[in-house]
């Protein structure tokens, strides 16, 4: 069993990566940190606030959002960039500490796994 920094209930980080619930009309979509290669942080106000209304699927075919009911009420998305064309975008109750906890853990996986 590991032991989750954060957990809202839709998005879960734990020792080993992001757990994203409801991302498959049958589950979850587990992520582990050294297949992340950079999070991005998107505004769902401005241009984007069409992204704000996108419950569950993809607009563009890039962005892939999670099942989230309340999405409509959240101002920021972060965009996980896993080296494929679809990008999953999540939004976290607290955005600023998912990003924190998955820059933290993937920035210490490729130190410790990058060669000297």
């Amino acid at each position: 069993m590991t032991t989750a920094a954060y957990d809202d209930g839709t998005i879960r980080c734990d020792d080993e990566g992001i757990a994203i619930r409801r991302y498959y009309p049958w589950g979850t979509k587990r992520i582990r940190y050294t297949s992340i290669h950079s999070v991005r942080t998107l505004p769902l106000t401005g241009v984007n606030k069409a992204r704000r209304w996108r419950i569950w699927g993809s607009g563009d075919f890039v962005h892939w959002s999670n099942l989230d009911p309340h999405r409509p009420h959240k101002d920021t998305a972060l965009v996980l960039d896993v080296g494929h064309r679809v990008h999953p975008t999540i939004t976290p109750d607290d955005a600023a500490a998912v990003a924190r906890i998955i820059t933290e853990r993937a920035t210490a996986r490729w130190r410790r796994t990058s060669p000297r």
